[in-house]
């Protein structure tokens, strides 16, 4: 399978909250992240595993109610059905290469069902009532994605998580080398989470009347050849 290769990604994009409701975005994005952080610490590869389940979730949401919208109204989506499905597919990619790499336990497998199951429902309401803020919500999960797999990165490159071979279902996906390894699995991982951020961040910011640049939005997932130089 191929896929058409991104621009070099920014990894150091923060969106300043610009009214209350960016506030709120920005609130709830922290306090989700302390809680990861203190119920996971430095193991990132879990952390991935049940995170990944709950970040499959937006993209799944955003289309299906855009698809409905637009069935309604009888107007063109203007790409976000696709935009928001390939998300979805991207992060649920995640997912399969990581099982591969940290094996979930059971205790983590019920906490994925019931996490997994409150998110949906809540940020199904949330869309319902503000698709900008749930947007920006998005992003800030991304911004998170990204600190956290950078962290990922050092623990890899200071010795203190493995830095086993990549996944053949990783190297197929990325398209990267025989030879690939973990971190190389992380870095295109990260750079795609930075294309969900600047995605859905755009999209918040065009529900706000703002300005958006559409370089900032490009195809999933980040090919492996363009992010190598950025690590």
């Amino acid at each position: 399978m191929q896929h058409n290769p991104a621009p070099l990604v920014d990894l150091t994009v923060h969106h300043q909250p610009a009214d209350f409701s960016d506030r709120i975005a920005l609130g709830f994005t922290k306090l989700l992240r302390f809680c990861a952080d203190t119920f996971f610490a430095e193991r990132y590869g879990h952390r991935a595993i049940v995170l990944e389940t709950v970040a499959a979730v937006p993209g799944m949401v955003g289309a299906t109610i855009t698809h409905l919208k637009c069935l309604r109204r009888m107007c063109d989506d203007q790409g976000w059905i696709r935009t928001l499905m390939e998300e979805a597919e991207n992060e649920r990619m995640h997912l399969m290469t990581f099982i591969h790499v940290a094996r979930p336990t059971w205790f983590e497998r019920a906490v994925i069902l019931g996490v997994q199951w409150v998110f949906y429902l809540a940020f199904f309401a949330l869309y319902l009532i503000s698709a900008k803020t749930a947007h920006r919500v998005v992003g800030y999960f991304e911004e998170e994605a990204v600190i956290s797999y950078t962290h990922y990165l050092a623990e890899i490159d200071e010795g203190r998580s493995p830095n086993v071979p990549a996944p053949a279902i990783a190297k197929h996906y990325w398209q990267l080398p025989d030879d690939a390894t973990l971190r190389d699995v992380v870095l295109v991982v990260r750079a795609d989470e930075a294309h969900h951020r600047d995605v859905n961040h755009g999209f918040a910011s065009e529900l706000a009347g703002l300005p958006v640049d559409p370089a900032r939005i490009a195809p999933y997932p980040v090919h492996a050849d363009d992010i190598r130089q950025a690590a």
